[in-house]
């Protein structure tokens, strides 16, 4: 009897740990897929804050962008 309970409980944590690591996983390869903000979105808020971006300050924000997703 308590043996079982002692397996359930055991299968329960490695089932939680193995899901998380897994969800993980998961979105990391979706957010690489699937960036949250792209190029044309940066240049639209730097637009609506009166500035004109040029190429090389939305590369250094892109960089800092997929530097911090890793």
């Amino acid at each position: 009897m308590l043996a079982d309970v002692l397996l359930v409980l055991l299968g329960l944590v490695i089932g939680a740990i193995l899901g998380f690591f897994l969800a993980r996983n998961f979105m990391k390869k979706y957010m690489k897929k699937n960036p949250p903000i792209n190029e044309q979105m940066i240049k639209a808020m730097m637009s609506g804050m009166g500035r004109t971006p040029s190429q090389k300050q939305v590369n250094q924000m892109m960089k800092q962008m997929t530097k911090y997703m890793d």
